[in-house]
C-alpha cells in the first residue's frame, strides 16, 4: 500500500516522460539508414544489422523500466535538457562546459552559492537523485558520437592491419550497437518537450492558458499517431542524402561536436510553445481536418531526427582515423612478438 501511495504521489507531481513511442524512435533510425550513401559500410544494411539498429532505438527507454536506482540515476537525465533551468544557475548556451562532469560542477557551485533559491527535493519523490539536474541530453549526443567514431576507428584498423575474423566481426557488432543506441537520444531531442520544464503540461507562468494536463507528453509521444496513423513509408521517402556535419576545433584535427549538439537541442525550443498552442487550438486533437494538422508537424520532427542521425553516422565514419596504438599491436603480433593487447 505504501508503494502504491508513493507511486500515486510521484505521478501527481509528474514523472519524466519518455520521448516518442517505440514506433516513433524506430522510424527515426530507419530514416537515418535510408539517408546513408551507397559507399557506407555495407554490413550496416544487411537485414540482421538494420533490424538490430532499428530495435536498439528503444533501448535507452527499456533501461528506464529498471527498478535499480543506480541505472536510473545515470540514465534518466540523459534524455532531456530543461533550458529554463540554466539562467537561474547563471548559465546559458554560451558558457556551459562541453564536459559533462565540469557542467555538474558548474551546477553544484551555482546552487551552493545561493541555496535559498534551490530548495532540496523530497527524497521520497526524487529517489534516483536527479531532479536537481537540468539534464544531459547534448552531452550524451556528444559522447555517443565519440563512441561511434572510436568503434569505426578500431574496425578500420582491424580490417586494414591484420585483425582476425572474430575481431572484425565483434567490431562490426559494436558499430551496429552504437549506431542504434545513438538514435534514441537524437530522437529524444526532436521531441520538443524534452528541452523544457513544461515537459508534461505547462507548469510555469501560464498567461495563455495552455493545458496543464499530465497526459500531454504521452499524447505527443505516440497517442496522437496511434489515433491518426504513422505513415512510415512516406516519412522514410523524405530522407535526403546524409552529409558531414562536424565542426573542427581550430588548430587541431579533433571533432568538436558539442556546439552542434547544443545548437540542435536549442533549435527545438521554439516548438515547445507552438505545440501547446496547437493543442489549445484543437490542431492536435486528431479530430476532423483541423485536428490532423499535427501529423505534418510531428512527422517533420521525426524526419528531422532521422536526418541528423544519418549525418552524425556518416561524419563518425568519415572522420574515424586509424587507431595508432592498435595498429602497432597488430604489427607486433604479425611479427611474432609478445602476445598482443589489442586494447590499451
Amino acid at each position: 500500500m505504501k508503494r502504491l501511495l508513493l507511486w500515486g504521489t510521484m505521478l501527481a507531481l509528474g514523472l519524466r516522460s519518455w520521448a516518442w513511442d517505440y514506433d516513433g524512435h524506430r522510424v527515426i533510425n530507419e530514416i537515418a539508414l535510408a539517408s546513408l550513401p551507397t559507399n557506407f559500410p555495407a554490413f550496416v544494411r544487411e537485414p540482421a544489422s538494420a533490424e538490430r539498429i532499428m530495435f536498439l532505438a528503444g533501448e535507452a527507454d527499456r533501461w528506464r523500466n529498471a527498478s535499480e536506482l543506480g541505472l536510473r540515476h545515470v540514465n534518466n537525465p540523459d534524455h532531456f535538457l530543461d533550458l529554463e533551468d540554466l539562467p537561474p544557475l547563471g548559465l546559458d548556451l554560451t558558457n556551459v562546459s562541453a564536459f559533462r562532469h565540469e557542467f555538474v560542477a558548474q551546477v553544484t557551485l551555482a546552487r551552493a552559492k545561493d541555496p535559498a533559491k534551490f530548495p532540496p527535493t523530497d527524497p521520497l519523490v526524487d529517489q534516483d537523485r536527479t531532479k536537481w539536474l537540468p539534464g544531459f541530453l547534448p552531452w550524451r549526443i556528444n559522447e555517443d558520437y565519440a563512441r561511434l567514431k572510436s568503434a569505426f576507428s578500431y574496425l578500420r584498423t582491424f580490417e586494414k592491419f591484420g585483425g582476425t575474423a572474430d575481431e572484425i566481426a565483434n567490431a562490426k557488432a559494436n558499430v551496429v550497437y552504437l549506431m542504434g543506441l545513438m538514435g534514441h537520444f537524437i530522437g529524444d531531442t526532436v521531441q520538443p518537450l524534452h528541452v523544457t520544464r513544461n515537459y508534461n503540461g505547462w507548469v510555469m507562468n501560464n498567461p495563455n492558458g495552455y493545458t496543464t494536463n499530465r497526459t500531454f507528453h504521452g499524447w505527443i509521444d505516440g497517442g496522437y499517431f496511434k489515433k491518426v496513423g504513422l505513415d512510415r513509408p512516406a516519412l522514410i521517402a523524405k530522407a535526403e542524402p546524409a552529409k558531414a556535419v562536424w565542426e573542427r576545433t581550430p588548430g587541431t584535427n579533433r571533432d568538436n561536436l558539442f556546439p552542434l549538439a547544443l545548437s540542435f537541442v536549442a533549435q527545438q525550443a521554439p516548438l515547445v510553445e507552438a505545440l501547446y498552442q496547437m493543442e489549445k487550438d484543437g490542431r492536435l486533437s486528431g479530430n476532423g481536418e483541423r485536428g490532423l494538422e499535427g501529423r505534418e508537424v510531428l512527422g517533420k520532427q521525426l524526419v528531422r531526427g532521422g536526418q541528423m542521425l544519418g549525418d552524425l553516422w556518416l561524419s563518425a565514419w568519415q572522420s574515424a582515423p586509424v587507431d595508432g596504438y592498435l595498429r602497432s599491436q597488430l604489427a607486433q603480433r604479425q611479427a611474432g612478438g609478445a602476445p598482443t593487447n589489442t586494447g590499451k
